[in-house]
């Protein structure tokens, strides 16, 4: 009976583990549905496909601008922008970090840094597609902007808030990214029901050039061929790309020196860096099995050459080579199947590097020739001379304890002499 209670009792957890599990998936359109004065902002999500695009993430905060807003507004957007911009515009105001009322709280007045749907998509070519989220000490409001625009939004209300996954804000307006003019006329044709196809390709070089901050990681991805293999591979269940800055190859210490290795094993460093399973930042955020295999196990075998991913202080992930931790910085990339994060560190694996502070190894250096003087002291003759051999010296004790077994084995045989 006790077996019988012990495996429902396991049942019980695993179906809610099941049901918690497929929670985790974001409905925006379900979520949206309970304010009906955010149905315009709904629509236009459904509309231009970002909903459906929203499904696969479980962490983020929507910028969503109520319907008194739309009728306000000197233009309708709606239909002068062509979809894809629309689709963009949308994307700017899907922060991809989820963001409670404590999180909101505790921001300082310099405010804090957030990836957006829109930087993630890769399709950011003028200015930045990070967003600032700033807080007023004295008044408590706050404000999002970004960072190449003077134009910011007010946060109205926080209306919504389902840790860990979704949080929905009220703002004043739409928070416009650099490159795209509302009061353009561009098409009169409005969205249509579909979000545009993605790229048949990733031009991950074009994404590293776009960060501005990866020169010496494209560097060595171009010159080892390794990024003409990520290009062109069809990526089966996806990738994730971890690249570390220009600072942080800057802060590499002499005995982890990755230039000094040959091409073969440099490029297995390189693989070392990808994941070959495609995540987002949320995904990241909540990993289950915090140690995950890289194209390098793949070619140096099973086991080895894995990165263990974890959360700490939140919302800062955390990747451990074995010898380094690395913070994920910035969302570079982020579009199924392919997503590209920059890392404040060089993920160095254990089973190439030594640990920090360890010497490197050298040659042993080869002793010179020393000549022995073997002559009894006080001799007139001259010193015969003994050359050690390499690496070998006959020290003056060697010398010493020789003549005091000489001069016992005479002691010995005159008094054998003298007693016969």
């Amino acid at each position: 009976m006790a077996t019988v209670n012990f495996i429902s009792h396991l049942a019980s957890v695993y179906l809610v583990f099941l049901l918690s599990t497929t929670a985790a998936a974001i409905n925006v359109t379900t979520v949206l549905s309970s304010f009906p004065n955010l149905s315009s902002f709904s629509n236009l999500l459904v509309s231009s496909g970002i909903a459906s695009e929203l499904s696969g993430r479980n962490s983020l905060t929507l910028l969503a601008v109520p319907n008194s807003h739309f009728s306000s507004a000197s233009v309708d957007f709606t239909r002068r922008l062509s979809p894809p911009k629309l689709a963009d515009l949308l994307r700017f105001n899907v922060l991809l970090q989820f963001l409670s009322d404590s999180d909101l709280r505790r921001i300082s007045p310099s405010g804090s840094a957030v990836t957006t749907l829109y930087e993630a998509s890769g399709h950011v070519f003028a200015g930045s597609g990070s967003v600032n989220v700033t807080r007023d000490p004295a008044s408590g409001s706050v404000t999002i902007g970004s960072p190449s625009s003077s134009k910011s939004v007010t946060v109205l209300k926080l209306l919504e808030t389902k840790p860990p996954n979704i949080t929905v804000l009220s703002v004043d307006s739409f928070l416009v990214p650099a490159g795209i003019d509302l009061t353009a006329s561009e098409t009169l044709i409005p969205p249509t029901s579909g979000m545009s196809p993605p790229p048949a390709g990733i031009n991950l070089t074009q994404i590293l050039i776009n960060g501005h901050n990866f020169n010496v990681a494209l560097s060595l991805l171009v010159a080892s061929g390794v990024i003409t293999e990520l290009e062109n591979d069809d990526h089966g269940a996806g990738i994730t790309v971890f690249v570390p800055t220009d600072s942080a190859f800057s802060d590499l210490p002499e005995n982890q020196n990755l230039q000094s290795l040959p091409a073969d094993k440099k490029a297995i460093v390189l693989k070392f860096h990808v994941l070959n399973s495609y995540y987002t930042l949320g995904s990241l955020e909540s990993i289950t099995n915090p140690v995950n295999p890289t194209l390098a196990t793949e070619l140096m075998g099973a086991g080895s050459y894995t990165l263990n991913i974890s959360r700490v202080n939140g919302s800062i992930v955390t990747i451990n080579s074995g010898l380094v931790l690395a913070d994920v910085t910035q969302t570079a990339f982020d579009q199924n199947p392919v997503s590209v994060f920059g890392v404040s560190k060089v993920l160095l694996p254990k089973e190439l590097f030594p640990k920090p502070g360890q010497p490197v190894s050298t040659p042993a250096t080869t002793t010179p020739p020393r000549e022995v003087s073997l002559s009894p002291e006080g001799s007139d003759d001259q010193p015969s001379r003994l050359v050690a051999p390499p690496g070998e010296v006959v020290s003056s004790s060697t010398v010493k304890r020789t003549r005091v077994f000489f001069y016992l084995c005479w002691c010995i045989a005159f008094w054998c002499a003298f007693l016969v």
